[in-house]
């Protein structure tokens, strides 16, 4: 048991308010500089819709992530073979225009103009070029846009729905959207480390944060290819490949990362997890409808003595173990079986899981005429299972999961690797917990029905509160546990001779920790 630390994250979908205001925190700190202008380390997506860059979704297309090939593991579209195949020209690669070219306009025609009897304007120019250039894409263009015909049907996640179950997605009365935020994952398999050529990308042992070493990159972009959330981006202007840090000198110092700390939905958890690093190859390389099992299965129990004893074995602080037993990420995760990772079947290991959202249940209500509620009240809706509700009083809002706005086969296809049982157990507790505050706020719901609810998730009214809690009363100091760093820890990697600097691929002095997974 090779038991190793990780700051991981949670996102909560139904808190997401879509404002960007983590993705303005976050470009005004790392990216707002000349070669990054396209860059945001943290974007906010709206949810059916295309991404950003566009679907960045649909591994056929740039081909990133690991693959099952008998049974071994392989990167999709990266690698020593398909590197040097690649290597002066990748097909896979996204392009400017699958991001935007970054511009701006030409505001001092507005001013300096000569008199005319046009009203000058501000034509927009290329950030990159300097020409005048017609805007056909941004950072934020699909924003909102829940029927927009050219992103939210393009969606990659809408596969395996039927034309039906599309359609009604996007019938006016039925529309709805939510949002998706995005950083990098920092994940325990991560496919932009083992694909780069220059060994610049590691994964540092102390927190599990993924960095590039810009003094070793050569510019292959390979990485960008590999990393299957195209997180990793390129920097036109320094000919470097460059990511999100997650704000590391800020974690360093117990302070939350740029992203979190402005988030004003309050939907972002930090805190550290620990798993067996001995089981990375094995849990990346089982089945597809078994690697969430599997990867929830790494993270370790931190009250556990054993697990306890071989942490502290690898050198991880008490200040960690601490951390690590207050976690919210390890609640939400492990506990309370609540948050699940985005794209399982990528076969990255993502460390940043999220709460998916529960949407308004009101779509679900069938349509009755007036005429047929006059005459009869039809049976109500008792179980988890039953298809429809027949009536909108209080007491028959909560339906039936299957019926959400959204079909429980497109969020599957982003949080489950399509598995449909598995992202409804979550809906399911959601569901049970909205149920049991509404007895306890409202009193119109039976406590009864209530602790029924609560019973078929496997909850007990204590475990529902510190839900609550952390959900919607939550302070600061609840939301993000840091651990504070240790000065031996930056001493030791400081100490480096000759060409061992950059060799140890954790961040520790070689020798110490092996490099790679």
């Amino acid at each position: 048991m090779d038991i190793r630390s990780q700051v991981s994250m949670v996102f909560h979908l139904d808190k997401c308010l879509g404002c960007h205001t983590c993705s303005v925190a976050c470009k005004n700190i790392w990216t707002d500089r000349k070669g990054a202008e396209y860059m945001w380390w943290n974007n906010v997506e709206t949810k059916p819709g295309t991404g950003y860059p566009t679907k960045w979704e649909d591994q056929g297309i740039y081909k990133g992530g690991w693959e099952k090939v008998g049974g071994a593991i392989s990167l999709k579209g990266a690698g020593k073979q398909k590197g040097l195949l690649n290597i002066f020209h990748n097909p896979n690669m996204p392009v400017i225009d699958d991001y935007y070219e970054p511009y701006t306009y030409q505001y001092l025609d507005l001013i300096e103009s000569p008199a005319g009897d046009d009203q000058p304007t501000a034509r927009p120019v290329s950030l990159i070029t300097g020409k005048p250039i017609d805007i056909k894409m941004g950072p934020n263009w699909d924003d909102d846009l829940g029927g927009s015909p050219d992103f939210a049907r393009n969606d990659p996640n809408l596969k395996d729905l039927s034309p039906a179950e599309q359609e009604a997605m996007f019938q006016l009365e039925r529309m709805a959207f939510f949002y998706l935020p995005r950083i990098c994952n920092h994940c325990l398999n991560p496919a932009c480390v083992a694909s780069c050529p220059s060994g610049a990308i590691y994964k540092r042992g102390e927190d599990g944060v993924v960095l590039i070493n810009q003094n070793v990159c050569r510019a292959w972009r390979m990485c960008v290819t590999a990393c299957p959330y195209k997180k990793t981006f390129y920097n036109w202007h320094a000919g470097k490949s460059e990511k999100c840090i997650l704000c590391y000198p800020r974690i360093e110092s117990g302070q939350a990362p740029a992203c979190m700390h402005s988030c004003v939905g309050r939907i972002r958890y930090l805190g550290v997890v620990l798993y067996d690093a001995d089981r990375i190859h094995e849990t990346a390389s089982v089945a597809e409808q078994d690697l969430i099992d599997h990867h929830m299965s790494m993270l370790m129990d931190p009250f556990d003595p054993a697990v306890i004893a071989a942490a502290k074995a690898n050198g991880i602080a008490d200040s960690t173990l601490h951390a690590a037993q207050s976690s919210p990420v390890y609640k939400f995760v492990k506990e309370w079986g609540l948050a699940l990772p985005l794209h399982a079947e990528f076969r990255t290991l993502p460390m940043l899981f999220y709460v998916p959202p529960l949407l308004p249940v009101m779509a679900a209500v069938k349509e009755v005429s007036h005429r047929e509620q006059e005459g009869k009240l039809s049976s109500v809706a008792k179980t988890w299972d039953d298809s429809w509700l027949y009536d909108t009083s209080t007491e028959e809002l909560w339906g039936a999961i299957d019926q959400a706005r959204f079909p429980l086969k497109y969020l599957a296809n982003m949080l489950s690797a399509g598995d449909e049982a598995r992202i409804k157990d979550p809906l399911k507790k959601l569901m049970a917990i909205r149920i049991y505050r509404r007895w306890k706020t409202v009193g119109d719901i039976s406590q009864q029905k209530a602790l029924d609810a609560l019973g078929d998730a496997g909850y007990t009214p204590e475990m529902a509160d510190a839900i609550y809690y952390l959900t919607s009363l939550a302070k600061f100091d609840d939301r993000f546990v840091i651990p504070a760093a240790h000065r031996e820890h930056a001493i030791e990697m400081l100490e480096y001779t000759g060409d061992n600097r950059g060799n140890a691929g954790f961040g520790f002095k070689a020798g110490t920790m092996q490099r790679g997974m």
